[in-house]
């Protein structure tokens, strides 16, 4: 025995990029790179960060395999390290510089443990029971599989189950569909979480009952985007709804959703739902004048296929387009995570509605970054969404379509807002303070 462990450190350049960004292929080439050297594997547990590289570690018996990518680079740098006469893992070298398409690469081979640098000493082992009578155990396997999504400033991990559902680029963004282990399956676009089974209900009911349940009878209902559907399955709850209207630009998020999201999805082919696939902005170019009793913009962030909705352009088409006592409702992103889109979009709102028919008001949604999200509710008339609620009808439609988050009282704090909330919308408008903020 030359030394106790043979350790690789290697450098792969100018690989796939679309190869060393994807968290499970590379899972399951350290794996079979393992398999390959002879090594038992214990554990993997793997991390992909958005938008780019992954980390991740395979830990065998006889020591690990390490990696983390850089795409945006084509580099990946690994650390494969063996213990035993019996593995090599230049086996695995070999592999995975094919696996991830290296055009070259770079590598040392350290000698770890030296004999003649060591002095082998006596321990008393554990006492156990007879090794002749007990059978051994066969080593027990664990997968962590991780997304994370972050900034340069905060991240959320989601463990998954490994393979993703759905994966492919449409032509406006990545679409992702992944099984969670805490959340269940999460629907991620451009590697944001847009919406998770578990969750999913808050975002869906706030968005929808809020204006619906504000609005003395709406009959007429537009949603852009939302192709998730989960929108649009609150929306049908009311009875008073003849007709659906829901712009999606991108139809590889209906059909992932109807196939993997069906509980979200199954409104999409309710009768009284018009499906259109095309650019919600020009959608709202071409809508005729007080066509909608409410509009409901369930955007992305404001990046990629949704930029243009946080326009002022966008926003004075939709005021255009709502009834005299039509009501709009956006998400408005989080005060704490997207504090400046959180103020401009609320003075974009301020200055086509008045600043006295808009009404901000928050939300606390797990898998969103910082927890906290708002909306903002705006009308076209001075009605007040706490003041002209009628709570006997509210608290009837909660109960009768057993919601889990939404109820009369719900509805009325998400509209009180935390100081330091107040202090970034009316900075520039102190005058509206005390006009404006809900009564408490």
């Amino acid at each position: 025995m030359d030394a106790l462990g043979r350790h690789i450190i290697v450098e792969f350049y100018e690989c796939s990029a679309e190869k060393i960004n994807d968290v499970h292929h590379i899972e399951k080439s350290m794996i079979r790179a393992a398999e390959l050297a002879g090594a038992t594997i214990i554990n993997s547990t793997f991390h992909h960060f958005s938008p780019f590289g992954v980390s991740g570690v395979i830990v065998i018996e006889e020591s690990h395999l390490a990696i983390h990518t850089w795409p945006e680079y084509r580099f990946a740098s690994l650390d494969l390290f063996t213990c035993g006469d019996s593995i090599d893992p230049w086996v695995s070298f070999d592999y995975l510089e094919k696996e991830f398409g290296a055009v070259h690469s770079s590598s040392i081979e350290l000698q770890r443990g030296q004999p003649h640098l060591l002095e082998h000493i006596a321990l008393d082992a554990p006492a156990v029971r007879d090794t002749a009578s007990t059978p051994k155990r066969p080593v027990k396997y664990n997968r962590n599989i991780w997304f994370t999504e972050r900034d340069n400033n905060i991240a959320l991990s989601l463990r998954h189950k490994g393979d993703p559902l759905f994966k492919k680029q449409s032509k406006y963004q990545r679409v992702e569909i992944i099984d969670t282990i805490a959340y269940g399956k999460a629907l991620i676009l451009d590697g944001m979480v847009m919406t998770t089974e578990k969750d999913e209900f808050v975002y869906h009911e706030m968005i929808a009952h809020v204006p619906l349940l504000s609005h003395h009878r709406p009959e007429r209902v537009l949603i852009i985007g939302g192709g998730d559907g989960g929108g649009a399955r609150e929306v049908l709850k009311h009875e008073t709804v003849k007709q659906v209207d829901l712009v999606e630009i991108d139809e590889m998020v209906i059909d992932a959703c109807k196939r993997y999201l069906p509980k979200l999805a199954t409104s999409l082919s309710h009768p009284n739902l018009s499906l259109y696939v095309e650019d919600g902005i020009e959608y709202m170019k071409k809508c005729p004048d007080n066509t909608y009793d409410v509009i409901l913009i369930d955007s992305t962030d404001p990046v990629g296929p949704a930029e243009g909705l946080f326009t002022s352009e966008f926003y004075k088409n939709v005021h255009r387009c709502l009834k005299e006592e039509g009501i709009m409702v956006a998400q408005s992103e989080s005060p704490h995570f997207n504090t400046n889109v959180f103020c401009e979009i609320y003075h974009c709102y301020g200055d086509i509605f008045g600043y006295e028919n808009v009404h901000p008001y928050l939300v606390y949604i797990p898998t969103y970054p910082s927890g906290m999200w708002s909306f903002s509710l705006c009308s076209k008339n001075l009605f007040h969404p706490i003041k002209d609620l009628d709570m006997d009808r509210t608290k009837h439609f909660a109960s009768q379509n057993h919601l889990r988050y939404y109820n009369p009282e719900i509805h009325t704090a998400a509209f009180m807002l935390p100081t330091f909330v107040k202090n970034l919308l009316y900075k520039k408008n102190d005058f509206l303070l005390k006009q404006h903020a809900p009564s408490q």
